[in-house]
Formats: C-alpha cells, sequence, structure tokens
C-alpha cells in the first residue's frame, strides 16, 4: 500500500468537502477503528450541524481541498453573467449532470448550474427537482464565496444576487 502524500490542512481552516460544500476543519484526532488506528479531520458544517470524520489520508484522494482563491471566485461570478447553455437533453439526463457538478466541488461548475438554473421573474416558473438543484448549488456557491471574501453568507448572498440581477438587466 502506498502512502499518499498528507495534505496541508490545519486545524481553524475553512475547506471545501464535494459532497457537502464548505466546512471548517475542528480538530485532528486519532481513532482506533476495527482495530486500525486513523489519524482523522473532525470537519464541521455548522449550518448542516454535521460533523463529518475524514482519514487524513484518503483527504485529497476523495477531493477535499482548500478553499477557491479570490480569482477562481471572480471567474465564478463572471460565468454567472453568461447566457445560461440548457441542453435540449431530457430533463433527466440534465439532472444527473447537474447534481455531479454540484457534488463536484469545483466553483466554476457550481457557478454553471446556478446560471443555467436561474430564471428570471418574466420566465417560466421551475419544477420542484429544479428549484432543488438551482437552490443546493446557489448555497454551495454562496458559502464559498463568503468563506473567501470574508463575508457572512447574507453578504455574498447578495454580491451573487447582484450578478444574476445584472445580467437580467
Amino acid at each position: 500500500m502506498t502512502k499518499t502524500k498528507k495534505p496541508e490542512f490545519r486545524p481553524n481552516e475553512f475547506v471545501v468537502y464535494p459532497a457537502h460544500g464548505v466546512g471548517k476543519i475542528i480538530s485532528i484526532e486519532e481513532q482506533e477503528i476495527a482495530g486500525l488506528h486513523l489519524e482523522l479531520f473532525v470537519i464541521s458544517f455548522e449550518k448542516d450541524k454535521m460533523t463529518l470524520r475524514v482519514p487524513t489520508h484518503k483527504a485529497t484522494e476523495i477531493g477535499m481541498r482548500q478553499l477557491s482563491s479570490p480569482d477562481v471566485v471572480t471567474k465564478a461570478l463572471d460565468t454567472l453573467k453568461g447566457r445560461a447553455r440548457v441542453k435540449r437533453a431530457m430533463w433527466s439526463r440534465r439532472a444527473q449532470e447537474y447534481e455531479q457538478k454540484i457534488n463536484s466541488g469545483d466553483l466554476l461548475s457550481i457557478a454553471e448550474v446556478v446560471r443555467d438554473l436561474h430564471r428570471t421573474d418574466d420566465q417560466r416558473e421551475q419544477s420542484y427537482s429544479e428549484r432543488q438543484l438551482y437552490e443546493a448549488a446557489l448555497e454551495r456557491l454562496t458559502r464559498e464565496v463568503a468563506a473567501v471574501s470574508g463575508v457572512d453568507e447574507a453578504g455574498a448572498q447578495k454580491k451573487v444576487d447582484d450578478v444574476l440581477l445584472s445580467r437580467a438587466a
């Protein structure tokens, strides 16, 4: 078994876990699980009231990463300004693709989902599943923008909304 290089994550640091979004590493602890001694990152997702334990040697393998740089956040917000690119495939196939993009943890992919599913007041209403995907993507985007920008989620939400409204104008 090859040891993967241990990632440079530290306690009190925000990280992105692909399937859950932005969380904060509370501590690094040792636990014995099934006779094996494992070193684990303890990650708190406060908004979801959830704590996750991730083996340190598996963190990068599963896609856990540092927060995006301010440049990537700017690119993501620029992505929101573009025209929605909706493929003419069946909704179930598109929904699957959107779900994969959201769970990839990639901020630019998440921004694409927000852009493609955003509706202005004069457009037809979203279906329940469209709205669920849109809100999930928007929440992930907003949380990471907030963490990178050092503002609260309401401030980040306003930033994202301003970009989406400027596109409609």
